[in-house]
């Protein structure tokens, strides 16, 4: 297996050590005691919590369906508008970390450039899991007036518990790699 399939989102269980240079000098519990820890950051920090908060709320209302707590049209109704926010959320920060963010914190620290990469492979191969969400979810709503409506939703829950473990790993490893290199260069970022 190559560094690269090792380092795959799908595979990965945090980042190299090479990479956590920066976490390891300035740990989470840290960062907004730090002079640099700015509103922007504090801001993409909620949008991170944010996405996990609605995947969670997407899992559960999933989850209440099948076991019988909700009725078809208001699980359909909120699961769909749900969804599209947050692919839709989430496809617009990945895009502005890759256009704005990344390309300004890369030259920061060379140390970490592989990081960014890897946080960029992460970006498109969560493209092809959010296209595989929306599928999903679209599967779901058809099954709605099926005569069997849970075997859809059932499928739509293992897609959002497999999901939430790569948002999780990808989110997590970028917050360790992104806010160090904030701290400590404080770079200018609008």
């Amino acid at each position: 297996m190559t560094n690269d399939e090792i380092l795959a989102l799908e595979r990965r269980e945090g980042l190299p050590d090479a990479l956590r240079v920066l976490v390891e000098e300035l740990p989470r519990g840290t960062w907004e005691a730090h002079p640099n820890f700015s509103p922007l950051t504090r801001f993409w920090l909620q949008r991170h919590l944010m996405f996990r908060e609605i995947l969670d709320k997407l899992q559960a209302g999933t989850r209440g369906f099948l076991d019988g707590q909700q009725d078809p049209e208001r699980f359909g109704r909120n699961t769909a508008r749900m969804a599209q926010f947050f692919l839709q959320e989430l496809h617009g920060h990945h895009s502005m970390e890759d256009h704005h963010y990344f390309p300004v914190l890369t030259v920061l620290d060379q140390r970490l450039e592989r990081g960014f990469v890897i946080l960029d492979a992460d970006h498109h191969a969560l493209d092809g899991h959010l296209n595989d969400l929306a599928e999903g979810t679209n599967a779901m709503l058809r099954g709605l007036s099926e005569p069997d409506p849970k075997q859809a939703t059932g499928a739509l829950d293992n897609q959002l518990t497999g999901f939430a473990e790569f948002l999780d790993r990808h989110l997590t490893d970028e917050e360790d790699l992104v806010v160090p290199v904030i701290l400590k260069y404080a770079p200018e970022i609008h």
